[in-house]
């Protein structure tokens, strides 16, 4: 008797297990910065306000990583727990039928069909003959004991499985939601520090204005009243000159003739003006080196071709990005799929030391990962950097906290 096929047990993707890999790994949320009391004065100066900006964009940059990579795993588990329904569907299918069939086989030792224990022994022609028969019947009988038995693990597995799938998706979903709370929480500090940084920089630039024109009127102030002690000096001397030159002329008809006046002096020669200082020409545009394989040169271009795009949290393209959304988008244009978050891109390929970096490689910083950038050569990086700064060219050095590199394509 041919069996029907029954799923044979296997396990489904881990996706519990990668949720508790990420926690780990530092995918746990942690606590949030503490928010400015309704009594806290804030930030009094502009440089205050940036470095809080600043502190704040780079905690925004690391909950939005955060974020992708707690949608990835949602997309995971979601998928997970869609095959974890067809195989709970197939198995109670095949439940079903191993069931009908072994009902079959024992409505068949009932009613006297022809595999019938009596009517075997009855139409046995020897007790060999019987043998054989009754070994017949009890090897059917516990084919279909088997079947049923197979079909109801692999039902029991289906659904078990189906559970955890779901119960990962819940968790992802949890995941999702905290991190979407920290980020609108941390989107609204970010935005009240660029308030004030705005106000206070508005505030500082008035004051520079007003100050500079109090000192301009106390500049003309003195210069006028300088002037006008000059001209009162000037004024004196020539009273005084003119009265000694009427004294020594009065003296001069008693006593002859004057001497001659001695000549005057000649005036110093100007000095020669210092010859002109070259103008330095300004630094070229930074160009990216030839990329080592052709798809890392395909990501090199298509990542240069966003510069000047904003930086936006959880953008991927086409005209806006976040730090491994320009990664995920220029390496798609290469055909090559990589996940939106930095920390799940600083796993794939292959480790590359800082010294054998190659155009094309992702770098990097922070740990745990929260930063990623494309080595172009030369030292330098195309990267969407962070809040208010578009997609540029850096060094790699500008970055604080390089973590590692790693080559994939």
């Amino acid at each position: 008797m041919a069996s029907s096929p029954v799923p044979t047990r296997r396990r489904l993707p881990g996706t519990r297990t990668l949720l508790v890999l990420a926690a780990a790994g530092g995918l746990a949320l942690g606590p949030l910065p503490a928010t400015a009391a309704p009594g806290d004065p804030g930030p009094t100066t502009s440089q205050e306000a940036a470095e809080l900006l600043a502190a704040r964009g780079h905690e925004l940059e690391v909950v939005t990583e955060r974020f992708n990579e707690a949608r990835e795993l949602l997309a995971q588990a979601q998928a997970d727990a869609s095959a974890a329904a067809a195989a709970v569907e197939a198995a109670e299918a095949s439940l079903a039928a191993a069931q009908e069939r072994v009902a079959t086989v024992a409505r068949s030792a009932w009613t006297g069909d022809r595999l019938s224990s009596l009517q075997s022994m009855l139409a046995s022609s020897s007790p060999d003959d019987l043998l054989d028969r009754v070994s017949t019947l009890q090897s059917i009988a516990e084919h279909g004991n088997g079947l049923l038995g197979d079909a109801t693990r692999a039902d029991a597995d289906a659904a078990a499985a189906r559970s955890a799938a779901d119960g990962a998706a819940d968790e992802a979903r949890d995941l999702l939601d905290q991190v979407a709370g920290q980020q609108a929480a941390l989107d609204e500090q970010v935005a009240r520090f660029q308030a004030d940084y705005d106000r206070l920089m508005a505030e500082e630039e008035a004051a520079r204005l007003a100050a500079e024109r109090a000192a301009a009127e106390r500049a003309a102030a003195e210069q006028a009243a300088a002037e006008r002690a000059a001209a009162e000096q000037a004024a004196a001397e020539r009273a005084a000159a003119e009265r000694a030159a009427a004294e020594q002329a009065a003296a001069g008809q008693a006593a002859g003739p004057p001497p001659a006046p001695a000549p005057a002096p000649q005036a110093p020669r100007p000095a020669a003006p210092p010859p002109p200082r070259p103008v330095q020409a300004a630094a070229p545009a930074p160009v990216a080196a030839p990329a080592s394989g052709p798809a890392a040169q395909v990501a090199v271009d298509t990542a240069m071709a966003q510069l000047g795009d904003p930086y936006v949290w959880a953008a991927a393209g086409p005209n806006a990005f976040d730090c491994s959304g320009l990664v995920q988008y220029a390496y798609a244009a290469a055909g090559v799929a990589v996940p939106h978050s930095s920390r799940m891109q600083s796993t794939m390929g292959v480790p590359v030391a800082r010294s054998q970096l190659q155009p094309g490689d992702l770098v990097f910083f922070y740990s745990p990962v929260s930063h990623v950038g494309i080595y172009i050569g030369n030292g330098q990086m195309v990267h969407a950097s962070t809040y208010g700064q578009p997609v540029k060219v850096a060094p790699v050095d500008s970055m604080p906290g390089y973590n590692s590199a790693r080559r994939i394509a």
